[in-house]
């Protein structure tokens, strides 16, 4: 899908510090701005993360999890890289691991084709990423979400691709319509005031 990286490696900056989110986030920013997508591919602005770039929509997020987090957070934590303490090292490695769970399962429930065996693998990364969820991240609590992504397992089965049921149609017409002119009056039209 990547058809190149503007001539640049997929090397993180030599910062110390790079679990804190200002640099992961300015290291995931320079991945979106370098990355070079075919033209059909949803990107995600470049500034993501700051209050100018608003509220980015469902499929924008898909991008982000599935093609530059990866890519920034490989860069940033995987194997080859140094870091100012192997303790350090170890720690961003698990973070890197778990955080693939996720991405592989968002992969699998957005594939185009699904089958019995795709769904229980899906169901798989999700377990794992869900079920490692507070030993990673000991200060953070599970929510609804996370209990539904557990039922994505159910639909694909009983519905197939969720490209086939998913909303992103519909968020693209509301996305329209919230652009429409409006007088915030029920029933009457602009030259009826």
């Amino acid at each position: 899908m990547i058809s190149q990286h503007k001539g640049k490696p997929f090397a993180a900056p030599h910062e110390e510090h790079w679990f804190g989110i200002p640099g992961v986030l300015h290291h995931v920013r320079d991945i979106i701005r370098d990355t070079s997508v075919p033209s059909w591919f949803s990107s995600v602005p470049s500034n993501f993360g700051e209050s100018t770039a608003g509220m980015i929509k469902a499929d924008e997020w898909r991008s982000l999890i599935t093609v530059y987090i990866p890519i920034a957070l490989v860069s940033l934590w995987g194997a080859g890289m140094s870091h100012s303490s192997n303790d350090v090292g170890i720690q961003l490695r698990t973070i890197l691991n778990h955080t693939m769970e996720l991405i592989c399962a968002v992969y699998l429930a957005c594939a185009r084709t699904m089958t019995a065996e795709r769904a229980r693998t899906y169901r798989s990364h999700i377990v794992e990423y869900v079920g490692n969820l507070t030993k990673v991240h000991p200060a953070f609590a599970l929510r609804p979400n996370h209990h539904a992504a557990f039922h994505v397992y159910d639909y694909l089965l009983l519905f197939g691709p969720a490209h086939s049921w998913w909303c992103f149609p519909f968020e693209w017409l509301i996305g329209i319509l919230q652009h429409l002119p409006v007088n915030h009056k029920s029933g009457m039209s602009f030259s009826e005031h």
